[in-house]
């Protein structure tokens, strides 16, 4: 059931139909490459982008084409997309994610970079500062810092009390997740947690993670957001329940799958949100002059269906606050 509608990060109006003067400016055929490290081609994230485009006047066929690359969870397919994506000479690269967005700005730089759900663009390099961005790129990060990770370890032990030790999956090809490992760190001192950090850079390395869960005894997991655990997010879900493990995510999809909680900002909001950085460099707007915006919503998925198959009881406080209930 929806307890608060996710807000927008901007109000409404900005996404509104260009008027017709605008649309004329539009005459041209753009290209837009959309650079993965997972599939684009889910229905609601492919919707999203291509709605959001629509909604400022850009339509598929006549006005615009679009180029989907997408590595599929193989992260180390990304430069050679992206290089792919520079010879097809693009107007505008959107790069969902960190390593897509790292593997375009090694590609390229003249062509304009637009990346969404990335940890820390300044500590990666992508760009010299959020509001001066600088070079050809800039977007939206998928947190304000990294603080959202540790904030997920706050709200597992808000919602089991009694937990003490927790497993951290991360995948060491990303980029973001050593930052984000130390935001975890750094929570867990003051909610007297231990952690046990495990990595998985492949689908195939998942059971020797879990085994090393097992056989630390711990009381949950969390699962730092990673595009391939999100392509993985059923199999993921699956072992968390063969092994008994609530466990919270950074992304709402883990937790439609069979996860117990996420918190994070909407990766569909973001998407409608990259369509607008898209329309303004489209019509001249340089990468160097819009402002990175970080998300100043976000959201907690509760699984209680999940939650009854562990036994668990999570607190009404917390139902009472999240934005939806999966019953």
């Amino acid at each position: 059931m929806e307890r608060r509608t996710f807000l927008a990060m901007v109000p409404g109006s900005l996404l509104a139909a260009p008027s017709a003067a605008g649309a004329q400016q539009t005459s041209r055929v753009s290209r837009v490459g959309y650079l993965a490290g997972i599939s684009p081609f889910a229905p609601r994230p492919a919707e999203a982008f291509r709605q959001g485009l629509h909604e400022l006047g850009w339509v598929e066929g006549q006005n615009l084409i679009i180029d989907f690359r997408s590595a599929d969870g193989s992260f180390d397919r990304l430069p050679d997309l992206a290089a792919e994506l520079v010879r097809l000479k693009v107007d505008v690269i959107v790069a969902n994610a960190t390593p897509a967005a790292v593997a375009a700005k090694n590609a390229t730089g003249t062509i304009p970079i637009v990346f969404f759900g990335t940890g820390d663009p300044v500590g990666l390099g992508l760009v010299a500062s959020l509001a001066r961005p600088g070079g050809n790129v800039t977007g939206l990060s998928f947190s304000v810092g990294l603080g959202t990770v540790g904030k997920g370890l706050e709200l597992l032990k808000e919602a089991l009390p009694k937990v003490r030790r927790v497993a951290v999956l991360s995948n060491p090809g990303n980029p973001a997740h050593a930052g984000a490992t130390s935001n975890v760190k750094a929570a867990a001192k003051s909610l007297d947690v231990r952690l046990l950090l495990l990595e998985a850079r492949e689908p195939n390395q998942f059971d020797a993670a879990f085994a090393g869960m097992a056989k630390g005894r711990v009381d949950a997991l969390l699962v730092v957001p990673d595009g391939m655990f999100l392509l993985q997010r059923t199999h993921l879900a699956e072992l968390t329940a063969k092994n008994r493990l609530p466990s919270i995510h950074g992304l709402r999809e883990s937790v439609e799958a069979g996860g117990l909680m996420s918190y994070g900002p909407s990766n569909l909001a973001m998407l409608r949100r990259a369509a607008l950085f898209v329309d303004k460099i489209l019509r001249g707007a340089k990468p160097a002059d819009l402002p990175v915006e970080q998300p100043t919503k976000f959201e907690l998925v509760i699984n209680l269906k999940t939650a009854k198959a562990l036994g668990l009881t999570i607190p009404p406080s917390l139902l009472a606050r999240a934005d939806q209930v999966i019953e």
